[in-house]
């Protein structure tokens, strides 16, 4: 799990970055974000993975969704993030997908 965990702190680190500099929002905050976010739905996916191993795929497509959506709201919510909502959603968006896939191919 913190080999995972540790991937995709890194690929949505560097998508938060490519997304905050150009557009010039702060990015430490979000960075900061990111990290918490995945520290909390990370251990979900894992919790809920676990529990309903026999249904892998519709479990892990059900709690990327649920994901998505978690962060999203972080990313909007805290305010110090100067993200719109429809900013958040996108950006959150652009991390899962880009975790989610790079993930994929990984054998872990």
């Amino acid at each position: 799990m913190i080999w995972t965990l540790s991937i995709t702190v890194v690929i949505e680190g560097v998508i938060c970055l490519l997304y905050a500099v150009p557009r010039r929002k702060p990015v430490r905050p979000i960075l900061l974000t990111s990290v918490f976010a995945n520290l909390l739905t990370q251990s979900i996916l894992w919790g809920v993975l676990n529990h309903f191993y026999q249904h892998y795929l519709t479990t892990l497509m059900i709690t990327e969704f649920c994901i998505w959506l978690i962060e999203g709201c972080l990313l909007f919510r805290l305010r110090f993030n100067e993200l719109k909502p429809g900013e958040a959603f996108f950006l959150s968006l652009l991390m899962n997908l880009s975790s989610f896939g790079i993930g994929w191919f990984l054998p872990i």
